[in-house]
């Protein structure tokens, strides 16, 4: 008798990637690299790992990001899921953040591309990528390395990360929050709050919460542990929720969206600065009809 069928994720995802990756090259990279130390050079004794995080197999790799084979795996596939084209979508966020930040947050920076990608943007900012797995920060730093590009890396958990208040004027999240639990996410939003300065923007990159929901064959496919609880969410409530203001959130093709909002500024400078508009208004001409 035939035993229990396979999940589509292992019927039709796993034989593709099997095809586009290039095993020998992902041999070759690991090889190349000392995890032994370079693991232990990322792990942080005080990080504590949630539950959800030490028991969910994330992308089908067993242990999820706790082992090597998540951090060797995860770029040559991510390239094939974010159509039409990985760097673009990535970019969407980098574009998208206004003015010169002088220190930027990636959370859940995974093996580091938006991490890169925002210092290469903001080559006079201080950047940070924090995530809960070593050996992806392992893998981020190794990239880094490579391509000659000055970031930090740090082993923390994004719901508590350690770092001072108000000391970043951007904190992100690239494709974080379908794979935590949804509460997991609000706490990390309030987190986010905490570490921007007054004005400062969060941004948010991932999944189109409203495309999940209306086709859930996707979610069948990637079979992600809280894709479903994501997909039932909404990032602007929760952004909302947490204490951010100006909140927004733009389609991105069709799989993904982008989320962005600002800290508000204290009620003191809220004041002032409209006072400065109205007394700049009382200057100018008024516009005449067209």
């Amino acid at each position: 008798m035939a035993s229990q069928s396979k999940t589509l994720f292992e019927q039709f995802l796993a034989p593709l990637f099997s095809h586009l990756i290039d095993r020998d090259a992902l041999v070759r990279l690991r090889d190349q690299i000392d995890w032994e130390s370079a693991v232990a050079e990322f792990t942080n004794p005080q990080v504590v790992y949630p539950n959800y995080y030490k028991t969910s197999n994330f992308h089908g790799v067993e242990n999820g990001y706790l082992s090597v084979d998540a951090a060797l795996t995860y770029d040559p596939i991510t390239q094939y899921v974010l159509p039409p084209g990985e760097t673009w979508v990535r970019e969407s966020l980098v574009k998208a953040i206004k003015g010169e930040p002088r220190r930027i947050l990636d959370l859940g920076c995974g093996t580091g591309t938006t991490t890169r990608m925002l210092k290469r943007r903001f080559a006079n900012a201080e950047v940070i990528g924090l995530d809960l797995s070593p050996q992806m920060l392992a893998m981020a730093d190794y990239k880094a390395r490579a391509a000659d590009v000055a970031v930090t890396f740090r082993h923390g958990n994004a719901m508590a990360t350690g770092l001072p208040a108000a000391s970043f004027d951007v904190v992100c999240a690239t494709l974080l929050f379908h794979e935590t639990p949804p509460a997991v996410a609000k706490t990390i939003l309030a987190e986010a709050l905490r570490l921007l300065t007054p004005g400062g923007q969060v941004l948010v990159l991932d999944g189109n919460q409203r495309t999940l929901r209306a086709t859930d064959w996707l979610s069948n496919i990637f079979e992600e542990p809280f894709i479903r609880d994501y997909s039932q969410g909404n990032v602007d409530a929760w952004l909302g929720y947490a204490g951010f203001e100006a909140v927004r959130t733009d389609e991105v093709f069709w799989l993904n969206q982008l989320s962005y909002a600002r800290k508000p500024l204290p009620v003191v400078d809220r004041e002032a600065a409209q006072g400065e508009g109205d007394r700049g208004a009382e200057t100018l001409p008024l516009a005449q009809p067209a």
